[in-house]
């Protein structure tokens, strides 16, 4: 099986975050159960791509099952509203503020460095001509997690049309696939996963037609774009300026 590493691979609070922000839930009051199924969710996902799951990602899991089981004990009530100790949540969310902050000083270091990296000239005062991409810019803050949410979609989408389960043996490789997503771009220009999987109708084709393009980004051999929609995500070839700086 084909093993992709990825640099850049964040952690069980990240995922947990990623869940507030995406569906925009209150840190002081996480619904245990919904978490806990997402969170379940995503690993088996990761799981079924090969990638490694880390035993924090299991550990975690643990605690949120825990939490979920506390919570349908029955406790007593109390007149704040305000989080305290005896609920079971108290100690992740905790976790999570402290994480969220971390995060967020970070961020701000990140751009006090690349303010202060711009106020020292190279020595060559003329600005670079570089042409805008008609494209967009290429993000850089897309998660593994805005990834993969994008592959449930559409392994979502293929589970609903296709009822009827059929088995074939089906044979593709990476870089069968990597070609079939170069030669899309070649001839379609930008497309996003979805439009790139809309003639796909098997599961392991999409699976490693995802793979393909992860190990591609990774590669450097294509650009990578997120729009308005947060369940989907973009692909285009670089332009020939960014493969010749390369």
């Amino acid at each position: 099986m084909y093993r992709v590493q990825l640099k850049n691979f964040e952690g069980p609070l990240d995922l947990l975050l990623f869940f507030i922000k995406r569906d925009e839930l209150d840190i002081y009051d996480i619904p245990i159960s919904y978490i806990t199924e997402q969170f379940l969710e995503f690993i088996h996902l990761m799981e079924e791509l090969d990638l490694d799951v880390a035993s924090e990602f299991v550990l975690m899991a643990s605690m949120l099952m825990s939490i979920k089981a506390k919570m349908m004990l029955p406790r007593e009530e109390s007149e704040e509203e305000e989080l305290d100790e005896t609920d079971p949540r108290y100690e992740l969310v905790q976790r999570l503020l402290e994480y969220k902050r971390y995060k967020e000083m970070a961020e701000k270091m990140s751009d006090i460095d690349e303010e202060t990296r711009k106020r020292y000239t190279r020595g060559f005062y003329e600005a670079d001509e570089v042409d805008k991409q008609a494209t967009g810019e290429a993000l850089k803050d897309v998660t593994l997690f805005d990834l993969i949410a994008a592959f449930k979609k559409v392994l979502t989408d293929i589970e609903r049309n296709n009822i009827v389960h059929k088995v074939d043996k089906v044979e593709a490789t990476i870089e069968q696939q990597a070609e079939f997503v170069l030669v899309t771009l070649q001839n379609r220009g930008k497309q996003s996963f979805a439009e790139l999987c809309n003639t796909i109708k098997n599961r392991v084709i999409v699976v490693v037609t995802f793979l393909a393009v992860l190990e591609m980004i990774k590669e450097q051999q294509i650009n990578l774009f997120l729009e308005e929609d947060p369940t989907d995500f973009y692909v285009d070839l670089k332009p020939v300026d960014e493969i010749i700086g390369a």
